[in-house]
């Protein structure tokens, strides 16, 4: 029974050293020329960096379009001068979609503000059917 065993164990060790790996590295390559090709069509969101907090304080970098959203350190958020809350915005930012239909909303978010307000105003601006968001990063006060 030794000699069985053994030779049954050698047996499978030979079969397992002759495992075909073609199939699998054709798939690999079939799915890593998909990624090449479709990589160039995803959309990324773009982000516009503001060139100082001044700038931005003062109103000129918000010239380019009449929708404006300000988001401060403590979270708050300001749409055209005018402090909101999260319940609010989705039902002011489509009253601005109509007034302006052809204009993109500029963000402007401070880097202390969380990310989770971005995020909530951007859902709030897909829905009023904005399909563009111009972010805009302000940096927060030092020290």
């Amino acid at each position: 029974m030794n000699r069985r065993s053994r030779s049954s164990q050698l047996g499978s060790q030979e079969d397992e050293s002759l495992l075909n790996l073609t199939p699998l590295i054709d798939v690999v390559f079939v799915v890593l020329i998909i990624f090449i090709l479709i990589a160039p069509m995803l959309e990324v969101d773009k982000v516009q960096l503001s060139s100082s907090f001044q700038e931005a304080k003062h109103g000129t970098a918000s010239a380019s379009s009449p929708i404006a959203i300000h988001v401060h350190e403590d979270n708050s958020i300001w749409i055209n001068q005018k402090k909101v809350t999260l319940e609010e915005l989705p039902s002011l930012l489509k009253q601005e979609r109509q007034k302006h239909l052809h204009q993109t909303p500029q963000l402007f978010h401070d880097k202390k503000a969380h990310f989770g307000t971005y995020q909530m105003i951007k859902n709030a601006a897909e829905g009023a059917g904005y399909e563009e968001l111009d972010v805009i990063l302000l940096p927060g006060s030092s020290g």
